[in-house]
């Protein structure tokens, strides 16, 4: 596994738009179909990734705790499933149950989406306002697989709050780090 950091897109870029296949309906889901009316959480992720796994319970809190105030959030994974079997779209469906995921889990098979977002770790994170305009991409907090540093969410959900009670985000960001896309 090779610790990559997040790439650190521009803060007010635009989302790009996408259609993906959501793995836990079979449909096919938009961007704008997706979005909140407050703000839009994006999130890269995969089924084998130890940084997502350490992680998996707060990404299923943070969905939970933010819908109602107006954030919807999305998970994608863009992985070459040809050499990752476990990051196929059926393993993603059975993972989204396991870990009680309300979100779209959605399959980039193109890695299209991934390289629109200038995505480079799992987990990565993309924070967009109502009018998907980025505002935070960094980390969900200080805590790895192997550092004994408590999953928290805390500087991913004072960005949320922030956006949530319109104030200022704080503009200086630590890049999210965890295992490469896996691209083909």
């Amino acid at each position: 596994m090779a610790l990559t950091p997040s790439n650190m897109l521009p803060l007010g870029t635009k989302a790009p738009e996408f259609e993906l296949l959501d793995t836990k309906d079979n449909n096919k889901k938009s961007l704008d179909h997706l979005k909140g009316l407050k703000g839009t959480l994006i999130m890269f992720i995969c089924n084998h990734c130890p940084f997502v796994k350490h992680v998996n319970s707060e990404l299923s809190q943070l969905a939970k705790d933010y819908i109602a105030k107006g954030i919807k959030c999305i998970a994608i994974s863009s992985n070459d499933v040809e050499k990752y079997p476990q990051d196929s779209p059926e393993k993603m469906a059975e993972n989204a149950v396991e870990n009680d995921f309300i979100f779209p889990y959605l399959y980039d098979q193109t890695q299209e989406v991934a390289n629109s977002y200038d995505a480079a770790c799992t987990p990565d994170f993309f924070l967009f306002n109502e009018n998907l305009e980025l505002v935070y991409t960094g980390q969900l907090d200080d805590s790895r697989p192997s550092n004994g540093i408590p999953v928290t969410g805390k500087d991913l959900r004072a960005a949320m709050d922030a956006l949530v009670e319109d104030q200022p985000i704080d503009k200086n960001q630590k890049p999210s780090m965890g295992c490469n896309i896996k691209w083909k």
